[in-house]
């Protein structure tokens, strides 16, 4: 299996899973914390040496992004899944394309999350002493600190959401009207859109759900079945 299919994999799974936590969200309220830290996290790991770093490392790939593997293997095999969920990995695609087209939002989003970053640090600090970037990007369990995260939701509010294309999420109106869940969702679909750019990176693109999903969904697989 070509080494690109696995990096497209990757990325494509960082999308799924970053949708079907949304949609957890929307319709449970709950979703598996470590997922969720893996999702975000990512948004994070601006140098990675390679494509598996984004998401914690090749040994932790098959657990970090376990559910947008699955999402990815079922899509590839077409069996039946949540709508919802392929409907917001579609329009985190879409908002990535729109995103590429606006250096200046780019921009303001990479000097936001800088500042994040440093908030960010300022909490795993505080619990571990000082840290370093790549430390941080390693460790930051505490990108996940709920300040952080509202953090996050409100660049994503005073960015990606001014596009006129805005991702509709659809659920329970008790887990949407929480602010703690709506500012999970918004980190979210920053982290799906983050996938997103990083699939484009490694030659991902649109086309390529329809004519190769057999090739993707199969390097998944094998992702999956490398933990074990």
């Amino acid at each position: 299996m070509s080494r690109s299919y696995n990096e497209q994999a990757i990325a494509l799974a960082g999308v799924f899973q970053a949708a079907a936590l949304v949609d957890q969200i929307a319709k449970r309220g709950l979703i598996p914390q470590n997922s969720f830290e893996a999702s975000v996290n990512s948004i994070f790991a601006t140098s990675p040496k390679v494509t598996e770093d984004v998401f914690g490392g090749v040994r932790e790939i098959p657990y970090s992004l376990n559910m947008g593997l699955k999402n990815l293997v079922d899509l590839a095999e077409k069996k039946e899944q949540s709508k919802d969920v392929t409907r917001y990995a579609l329009s985190m695609l879409h908002l990535e394309s729109r995103l590429s087209k606006h250096p200046e939002m780019l921009d303001e989003l990479s000097k936001g999350l800088d500042k994040i970053r440093d908030q960010a640090r300022y909490f795993e600090e505080t619990a571990n002493g000082d840290l370093s970037n790549e430390d941080l990007e390693t460790y930051g369990n505490n990108f996940c600190h709920s300040n952080v995260v509202a953090a996050i939701a409100s660049l994503y509010q005073d960015t990606i959401s001014t596009f006129s294309f805005r991702i509709q999420v659809t659920g329970e109106p008790r887990h949407l009207q929480n602010s703690d869940n709506a500012n999970k969702v918004r980190a979210l679909l920053m982290a799906g859109i983050r996938a997103a750019i990083l699939w484009k990176q490694v030659g991902g693109r649109r086309w390529q759900l329809l004519l190769f999903r057999a090739r993707v969904g199969k390097a998944a697989k094998n992702i999956l079945q490398a933990g074990g």
